[in-house]
């Protein structure tokens, strides 16, 4: 029996083992009784997963931009010699905003790029020559995929025509000369005082100056400047209108100010003067306290005269004709035909040393019994000043009807001659 006990709990004690044993290889801690594991060995790479996952993209990516570039490479070649991309003529040159600049004008510039590669053509450079036109004031060049190209102009505005040499040509604000349209027609006046070959910075001021004229005609809604057929800017401090009137052209000195008011003082009182003076050619407004009536003799020096086709091209841009007239200045005259005609070889002293031959004497030339008249009445008349038909009013002064003062100068005389004396 005691047997069977000790058995019967050693048999009791064993499973209790076992089952402490099921229970630690079951447990997360390694038993210290246990066996260690023997650890099988991994095979690693040199380089990181990463740094070799970021190398296989970066040669996708290099393979990918090497097919780009052999791309480029093929559309760049194809670009360069395909036909399709050459300007074939001048129908591929579409050009807007055209009025008085001509085809040729453009096609002069444009022309060199006919059968050149569209994309080769120097579009800056194109522009820069374009607005060398004088009618262009600027201009743009743009190019179209296959072979077409787009100018785009914008012309000057004219605001008179100008006198300069023996021809007649549109200006603009700036004092840029144009050529005289053949399909346009203006109604502006011609400023004289322009002269060939001067810079644009000296015509600046005086364009300047006939803005200012023309503004202050225009305000209040008068349109005075529509009766100017001429306005000389040869003198800033005196700028002088020819007045187109029925009855005959005026030259008028309106100063440089106070343009309306001066204006308006010659058309108060044109009548009137026309009626007082036989001949009403010249009005000098310029003084603020009188007027001196006709006081330029025989008009002014003009210009060269104009040739046939600059009258005729003048015409038909809508000149007036009282700006077409030659006006005989006072040194313009015709001198007499002299009755002596003694050359030059005959003046000149023999040059052999020791000549005693006399000089040959002067040869009288013939005359004609015009001459001979004229001679004869010129020593039995006393020698008396000459006058002309109308000189007995130049230079006469008219006082203003509301002042009998001293006349005071305008503000520019002032500054231009210091403090003049009341005479």
């Amino acid at each position: 029996m005691q047997e069977e006990l000790y058995l019967s709990s050693a048999e009791a004690v064993r499973e209790e083992l076992d089952d402490a044993r099921l229970v630690d290889l079951d447990a997360d801690e390694e038993s210290p009784f246990l066996r260690g594991q023997k650890r099988v060995p991994a095979r690693r790479g040199t380089l990181p997963k990463k740094t070799a996952h970021g190398l296989m993209w970066a040669a996708v990516a290099a393979v990918v931009l090497c097919f780009m570039g052999l791309g480029v490479g093929w559309l760049y070649s194809y670009g360069e010699h395909s036909w399709r991309f050459r300007v074939e003529s001048s129908d591929n040159i579409e050009v807007t905003g055209m009025q008085n600049v001509t085809k040729a004008q453009i096609m002069e510039v444009m022309g060199a790029d006919i059968g050149r590669n569209i994309f080769f053509i120097p579009l800056s450079q194109q522009k820069t020559q374009l607005e060398q036109i004088p009618w262009v004031e600027s201009a743009s060049v743009m190019r179209f995929v296959p072979n077409r190209l787009k100018v785009e102009i914008h012309e000057r505005t004219p605001v008179a025509f100008a006198r300069v040499g023996p021809k007649i040509f549109l200006i603009d604000a700036g004092g840029t000369l144009m050529e005289l349209p053949q399909r346009h027609k203006y109604s502006f006046p011609v400023i004289l005082g322009m002269n060939p070959g001067e810079p644009l910075s000296t015509r600046t001021p005086r364009m300047k100056a006939y803005g200012e004229l023309v503004r202050d005609l225009e305000s209040g809604g008068a349109r005075y400047s529509q009766d100017l057929s001429e306005v000389d800017l040869s003198d800033l401090d005196d700028v002088k209108v020819r007045v187109n009137d029925p009855a005959g052209d005026v030259l008028v000195h309106l100063g440089s100010s106070d343009y309306l008011k001066r204006y308006k003082t010659y058309v108060t009182h044109a009548q009137e003067w026309r009626q007082q003076f036989q001949k009403l050619e010249s009005v000098n407004l310029r003084y603020d306290n009188q007027v001196i009536v006709n006081p330029d003799r025989e008009g002014t020096p003009r210009q060269g005269g104009l040739s046939a086709a600059a009258v005729k091209a003048a015409k038909a841009a809508g000149v007036k004709a009282a700006a077409l007239v030659m006006r005989v200045g006072p040194h313009d005259r015709a001198l007499p035909q002299p009755a002596l005609e003694i050359t030059e070889k005959k003046l000149n002293l023999r040059a052999a040393a020791g000549s005693k031959k006399p000089l040959a004497k002067p040869r009288v030339r013939k005359s004609s019994t015009k001459w001979r008249k004229a001679a004869t009445a010129a020593k039995k008349t006393p020698l008396k000043p000459a006058t002309a038909p109308h000189s007995q009013h130049v230079a006469q002064a008219i006082a203003a009807p509301v002042s009998s003062t001293v006349p005071k100068p305008s503000p520019a005389i002032t500054k231009q001659q210091g403090n003049p004396s009341p005479n």
